[in-house]
């Protein structure tokens, strides 16, 4: 029975919420959980039959395996979706799961660059190499539009609109979104498309895609995270940086200047405000780090 459901929640989760491979393992991996748990405690009850103790039991155990709160809230998490979707097409009459509080997790503000930080690493970049207007182009256009790397290596030519100042990004679940685009990634774009990109061979499949490797292949997500991981060695930058850094440096240094947060959320792609919210935590955090390193009476 519990096989049989977590495959229709696996179908679910493809079809209907267009999630990724590996987001869909990791919901069934949380559901696991619940089946490791109930197989250790000798209770074979079925998903129909689960109460809230059963689910309060599983929590307990989930902890006391030694799980951080932000892990034991994840698979939390994912069970609670997994009950949700039973109600949904009406497998269960009521969800156990609705009274079922996660352990309360201290939020960790993502680490972001500086504008000076950022203009360090763009700095770095050889262009004298094939690939300098690609790895600058690519940078400009992660901080200019707040991109997520998947977005990023899937970007193609025609979705440029370069005359109205503006890309169309499709993003998590096919969601399509128009972000305003800057001058300098305008502009450097353009010097890598007619640089390097014009004159590539594309593999077939690739020939609208922008950013390309030597082979005429899109890049993957790893390799961009390493042109980012050795820019920022280079700059002598030491914080946690990864091409989700650009993004979150975009999102940052729009509140910190006063953007407003709804439109942030929209040119993130955000499906809740609350998502978005994290950025006012970071402009507070900013203001607090500014006053304890510029007033004296502080």
């Amino acid at each position: 029975m519990w096989e049989s459901n977590i495959k229709g929640f696996s179908i679910y989760l493809k079809t209907e919420r267009y999630l990724e491979k590996n987001t869909i393992e990791a919901y069934v991996r949380d559901i696991q959980r619940l089946t490791e748990y109930l197989v250790a405690v000798n209770k074979p009850v079925s998903p129909g039959s689960i109460t809230l103790d059963d689910l309060q039991a599983c929590a307990q155990w989930i902890a006391s395996l030694g799980m951080t709160p932000a892990s034991q809230a994840r698979i939390i998490s994912g069970i609670k979706a997994f009950f949700r979707f039973m109600l949904s097409q009406d497998m269960i009459r009521e969800d156990p799961t609705q009274l079922l509080e996660a352990p309360k997790t201290r939020r960790k503000l993502p680490d972001f660059l500086s504008f000076n930080e950022i203009e360090s690493m763009i700095s770095q970049i050889d262009l004298s190499k094939p690939e300098g207007h690609r790895n600058k182009a690519i940078l400009e256009i992660m901080y200019s539009c707040g991109l997520r790397v998947s977005e990023v290596v899937s970007l193609k030519i025609s979705q440029l609109h370069f005359e109205e100042e503006y890309i169309r990004v499709i993003g998590k679940g096919d969601k399509e979104r128009l972000i305003p685009i800057g001058e300098s990634a305008i502009k450097y774009i353009r010097l890598y498309y007619n640089e390097t990109r014009k004159g590539m061979l594309p593999k077939k499949g690739q020939e609208d895609i922008l950013f390309l490797n030597r082979r005429g292949s899109a890049l993957s997500r790893v390799m961009i995270f390493l042109i980012i991981k050795e820019l920022a060695a280079r700059a002598d930058i030491h914080k946690t940086i990864s091409p989700h850094t650009f993004r979150h440096s975009f999102a940052t240094h729009l509140v910190e200047n006063g953007a407003d947060l709804r439109a942030v959320q929209a040119m993130l792609g955000h499906e809740s405000i609350t998502t978005t919210e994290i950025y006012t935590h970071l402009d507070r955090q900013y203001l607090r780090d500014t006053l304890q390193h510029y007033h004296p009476g502080f």
